[in-house]
């Protein structure tokens, strides 16, 4: 069950989220249905444990989501995920060097996409 306490003071003091954080904790909060404000999420504060307070489920959901507006494939088995899941602003770092922006063909960010026709040749 995820934990739906309010953040400490001590967190409300971190640095302001980046746009792309910004992005990312609305996303958290939607997905997961979160009794939150996105801003309410500090970048560097921990997403599981101690920190928001998120469980395994909470993750299985948080991939898929991310997966889909992103076009980043996140296997439960890469033993990256604790780095890339530590908190909000590592999982936007991975989802910038790995990912698409929003609404992007997923093989764009990738050069993975079929090659387009030549223009026709004028006559």
């Amino acid at each position: 069950m995820t934990n739906m306490t309010a953040l400490t003071p001590a967190s409300a003091a971190a640095r302001a989220q980046t746009e792309a954080e910004k992005q990312l904790a609305a996303l958290i909060v939607a997905t997961l249905r979160l009794e939150m404000n996105p801003d309410e999420i500090a970048p560097d504060e921990p997403l599981f444990g101690s920190g928001l307070g998120l469980d395994s489920i909470d993750a299985l959901e948080l991939a898929l989501a991310v997966s889909r507006a992103h076009g980043i494939e996140l296997r439960s088995d890469d033993e990256q995920n604790f780095q890339i899941f530590a908190s909000l602003a590592s999982l936007s770092r991975h989802i910038a060097s790995h990912g698409t922006p929003h609404g992007a063909s997923p093989g764009a960010a990738h050069g993975t996409n079929p090659p387009q026709s030549p223009p026709p040749a004028s006559a």
